[in-house]
């Protein structure tokens, strides 16, 4: 089993549980981006006509969790082959997408504030 937070691990998993039933041939980019944003909308499912819960609250639900996790699991096997595919590094794609955001969102000047910053 793959540590905590080793997605080379997972990604490896899922490329060769698709590989294994020939799923691929089903498995363009449109169709993934349709998978991933419809098991996204399941996983919203879990949070609709709710009050805003802060975490602590939400994990008091064992099996709400657990669906969670399980739709969560969904929408990173998405994620997971559809950059397989496009051959994108999801790590450097993160770290870049980090950094830019602290560029755009300076720490001193965003902190407890939702407003977006302008392009």
């Amino acid at each position: 089993m793959c540590s905590r937070w080793d997605l080379s691990e997972i990604a490896e998993e899922v490329i060769r549980f698709r590989s294994d039933r020939d799923w691929a041939q089903f498995h363009t980019p449109k169709n993934l981006v349709a998978g991933l944003t419809i098991e996204a909308a399941e996983l919203q499912e879990n949070f609709l006509w709710e009050d805003n819960l802060p975490a602590n609250e939400v994990i008091e639900n064992a099996q709400r969790v657990e669906l969670v996790a399980q739709e969560m699991a969904d929408v990173t096997v998405y994620l997971v082959m559809l950059a397989h595919d496009l051959n994108i590094n999801l790590a450097e794609a993160v770290t870049s997408k980090l950094r830019d955001n602290a560029r755009r969102y300076p720490a001193d000047e965003y902190r407890g504030r939702a407003d977006k910053a302008p392009h």
